[in-house]
């Protein structure tokens, strides 16, 4: 028998594309009527759709996967949106008011508005998470009714480039298949596995993926940080395949025997082999510092995320970690020990309670599917469509066609427009780049000229100077003289002191050794003697 009331989600994951159907039950329980899934790998790299014609037969197959279990159509699924590009920027707008203005609802819905005109090039708001509000000297979470002079709203937008949406939007239109809405991922898996508690007094959600490990972070019941780092479980699986292991092999070793921390009381013999039943082995040691450097690194790059948000050390409830990578041995010891975040949990599942005979695995792998499942209203169940007339279905195709062309044209030329904006802004900083280097260039050298003549003239200066004391020495003062007149008409700053002092030096020598001034001691000193002698 067809059901005909069910919500459906889609998850396009970097490792598979999964779909499930499922049913609200009055008791707040979710019914769980279908679960699809395909691998993903080499058409879906880091979250992000690189092949549009093989992610859509992958959508095709899971979703028609739905429809033989439910022996019903789907109309349209929710789909959750997520990877590498999706992050959150912090933005200010400021309103100054004539004195005393009472804040209006409209006041805020135009300062949100103008939130979202801050966009940037390639990127596209998904959504905005309000802060706060500063309104004159205060902050408040709803400013509407109070009078002031001043407001400050503090947003943080959720950004991801304007070609992951869309091409999401392509291959659900060549399956056929209607998106009811999107979802932001790691959101809609926060409210899944957070309590209130935990949002409220702070913590940070890690979501461990395959290719992805996405940070949120939370206070205050408010989303203060999202990140998404392109490190993920399938790294560590590389990692040990790069020992010439198959990769399929290095995937169930990491599974089997790895583990994210090996403590004091847990290490091997230097000699251990682990051995997977098809005779392929490694060494205990050698798995162990492969898992634990990849882990380490990961960790590394969370944590510094945290610290970005500025509220790293405001996470009273700790740090939740989820996602398939969650399962690895001990991963909650490995961040407790590089970070010194003692408040770690594992979140294997949501609170919601299932009901069905289809059961889902507890590891974490499907927790943002469900949460797709759990944010969705709207029945996605497609009836049966009356025939058309054929003629009219060919014109409504033709003009459908049409239309898909046009706009595909138009979004070629955009595309092609800001490609050639990009290439002559890169153009253009190239060449200030270079006129920048060039004139740098050019002070250095005018420098190192400058330098290299002043370097001249002090020996030039300095040789007058020798040549002085020379000619005072062997009294010779008239050429001592002379070098001072040549060594001043060098024109070194602050010389001028040394140089009075040496000529001064030289005229006093001049004047005791001219033939008067002997002549008046010679004098001197014959009085001297009569005096002496009477």
């Amino acid at each position: 028998m067809a059901v005909t009331d069910f919500i459906a989600a889609v998850e396009l994951a970097s490792s598979q594309i999964t779909a499930i159907a499922g049913k609200k039950n009055a008791d707040g329980t979710i019914q769980i009527l279908a679960y699809a899934s395909e691998p993903s790998s080499t058409f879906i790299k880091k979250g992000v759709i690189y092949n549009l014609d093989r992610t859509t037969q992958g959508i095709t197959s899971v979703i028609g996967k739905l429809e033989e279990a439910l022996h019903a159509s789907i109309g349209q699924v929710y789909v959750g949106i997520g990877g590498q590009s999706v992050r959150t920027v912090a933005n200010v707008v400021t309103r100054k008011l004539t004195e005393q203005t009472k804040i209006s609802q409209a006041m805020i819905d135009a300062i949100m508005d103008s939130n979202r005109e801050n966009l940037m090039i390639d990127q596209e708001i998904l959504d905005v998470e309000p802060q706060e509000y500063k309104v004159d000297n205060n902050y408040q979470a709803d400013p509407v009714g109070i009078p002031a002079d001043y407001i400050e709203g503090h947003f943080l937008n959720i950004i991801a480039r304007n070609t992951l949406k869309r091409n999401i939007n392509k291959c659900f239109v060549q399956a056929g298949y209607n998106i009811a809405d999107y979802f932001i991922s790691p959101l809609v898996t926060a409210n899944l596995l957070l309590t209130d508690n935990e949002k409220r007094s702070g913590c940070a959600l890690i979501d461990f993926g395959a290719d992805t490990t996405t940070v949120a972070v939370y206070k205050s019941n408010i989303l203060r940080h999202l990140a998404v780092i392109p490190l993920g479980s399938n790294n560590i699986t590389k990692d040990i395949a790069s020992l010439q292991i198959e990769e399929e092999d290095a995937e169930a070793l990491k599974i089997q025997f790895g583990s994210a921390c090996t403590e004091a009381s847990e290490e091997q013999d230097e000699n251990k082999v682990y051995t997977l039943d098809n005779g392929c082995s490694i060494q205990a040691k050698q798995l162990e510092e492969i898992i634990e450097a990849r882990i380490t690194e990961i960790i590394a790059n969370v944590w510094n995320q945290i610290l970005l948000s500025e509220y790293g050390d405001k996470l009273l409830s700790g740090v939740i970690l989820t996602g398939g990578g969650s399962n690895l041995r001990n991963i909650d010891k490995a961040f407790t020990k590089a970070t010194n975040q003692e408040k770690v949990r594992i979140a294997k599942s949501g609170q919601i309670s299932f009901s069905g005979s289809i059961s889902l695995k507890k590891d974490g792998s499907t927790n943002t599917l469900v949460a797709l499942l759990v944010s969705g209203q709207e029945n996605c169940y497609k009836p049966e469509e009356e025939k058309e007339d054929p003629a009219k279905i060919a014109a409504e195709q033709a003009a459908a066609e049409a239309e898909k062309l046009r706009k595909e044209r138009e979004e070629r030329e955009e595309q092609e427009r800001k490609e050639r904006e990009e290439q002559e802004r890169i153009a253009r900083e190239q060449r200030e780049k270079e006129e920048q280097e060039r004139k740098a260039r050019e002070e250095q050298e005018r420098k190192e000229r400058e330098e290299q003549a002043r370097k001249e003239l002090e020996e030039e200066y300095n040789s007058y100077l020798k040549r002085a004391e020379r000619y005072k020495n062997n009294k010779e003062f008239a050429k001592a003289l002379e070098m001072i007149e040549r060594a001043r008409s060098i024109e070194l700053p602050g010389k001028e002191d040394e140089l009075q002092k040496l000529e001064n030096d030289i005229k006093h020598l001049k004047g005791e050794n001219s033939p008067i001034s002997k002549l008046k001691r010679l004098f001197t000193t014959f009085a001297e003697d009569l005096t002496k002698d009477e």
